[in-house]
């Protein structure tokens, strides 16, 4: 019997941080290793044949964070791209960007550009790096832009539904997320794909991310597999359905 795979898996990649503090090395340096992790995933999940998969590379609140860790984090988006890039081409992945990019500094951006036109024809497995994201921005530029529609009479208020509004967020075409994982022991979402993650299984290990592993993915998996997926459906017996 194939094994249930998740559709789309969602990946919060906290704790490089304190991982690198533990060794009494700069946080930037936890970042870097953290990027040796997020490949190692990337391979693992092509593998699998997970169709989706999304990062939670550089959220809208890390542009709070010091103005030398958010440059560091700009240019090592970068360096990954690039570097990766050929490795995707290899394995027939197809990278999109999630969020908004335009706040990115210039070469940031047209490194991410570049990336996304190199990948576009490629009918693997899509990686989606969500950066300079937000769930609630997501959410409300998504009503802006129904908004805007209404308002130039292109659509009626009544026509707005769940599918119209889905339309119009970020990347419309992203499937929910099946899985969610977060590691770092932490226990909360942080403003991740909020609505497309409303019957995602959660998945919290207490792994800081340049720990995860290989392994750790596995008992991910086997965790998603183990679920009853159930949806408030209601069969004639009385018992709720499944998935």
């Amino acid at each position: 019997m194939e094994p249930v795979l998740p559709r789309h898996i969602a990946v919060i990649m906290d704790g490089n941080g304190r991982w690198a503090r533990l060794r009494g090395k700069p946080r930037v340096f936890g970042h870097r290793q953290g990027t040796e992790t997020a490949r190692k995933v990337v391979r693992f999940c092509s593998d699998a044949g997970v169709g989706n998969l999304t990062l939670y590379t550089f959220s809208s609140e890390n542009w709070k964070r010091p103005k030398r860790e958010v440059d560091f984090l700009m240019n090592l988006v970068g360096e990954m791209v690039d570097r990766e890039v050929p490795e995707m081409m290899e394995r027939n992945v197809r990278m999109t960007v999630l969020g908004q990019p335009e706040l990115l500094p210039a070469r940031g951006r047209a490194k991410l550009r570049e990336a996304e036109e190199k990948t576009a024809g490629n009918t693997g497995m899509r990686l989606c790096l969500a950066i300079s994201y937000g769930g609630r921005q997501e959410i409300v530029a998504a009503a802006a832009k129904l908004a805007a529609r209404a308002a130039a009479g292109e659509i009626r208020p009544e026509e707005v539904d769940e599918a119209a509004f889905a339309g119009s967020l970020f990347v419309p075409d992203l499937p929910d997320v099946d899985l969610m994982i977060r590691t770092g022991g932490e226990f909360r979402v942080s403003n991740f794909l909020p609505w497309q993650s409303v019957y995602a299984e959660l998945f919290f290990s207490q792994k800081l991310w340049p720990d995860f592993g290989d392994d750790d993915m596995r008992a991910a998996l086997e965790f998603y597999a183990s679920r009853d997926r159930r949806f408030g459906g209601v069969n004639e017996e009385g018992a709720e359905e499944a998935e």
